[in-house]
């Protein structure tokens, strides 16, 4: 469901619930509630390594599927690029993401910074590091 969410246009957790509902009832499986709560209290729990681990893999499917007419020159290339992410401000992400040292204190949110390797071809992210 994670991945679904991930990869829809509509990324709400209202609309994975909701198609998970419906595809149960289609196989003939018993319905489900269709609150969002318990989704995203276990979307929570979700390890970090686990979801980075299926990003790289899912990367990788993408770009051995890609065309080799997709590729420059015939050759396979791979773009560097990295953002920065605001985090909630609770302890937990203040301990870890500690807000830089252009804030004054007590101001502002964590940030996060993101980094990505992706694949021209097929714009797949082939592997991503978190960090503060």
């Amino acid at each position: 469901m994670f991945l679904a969410q991930a990869m829809s246009p509509d990324a709400s957790c209202q609309k994975v619930v909701n198609d998970t509902a419906v595809k149960r009832l289609v196989c003939g499986l018993k319905s489900c509630s269709t609150h969002t709560g318990a989704y995203c209290r276990a979307r929570q729990r979700l390890p970090v390594e686990m979801v980075s681990t299926l990003c790289r893999q899912t990367g990788r499917m993408m770009t051995n599927a890609a065309p080799l007419a997709w590729q420059w020159k015939g050759r396979p290339v791979r773009l560097v690029d990295g953002t920065m992410i605001s985090m909630p401000d609770t302890p937990a992400n203040q301990q870890r993401y500690p807000q830089p040292r252009s804030q004054k204190p007590g101001l502002g949110f964590p940030l996060c910074r993101l980094v990505g390797i992706v694949c021209l071809a097929s714009g797949a992210i082939l592997d991503a590091a978190i960090g503060c």
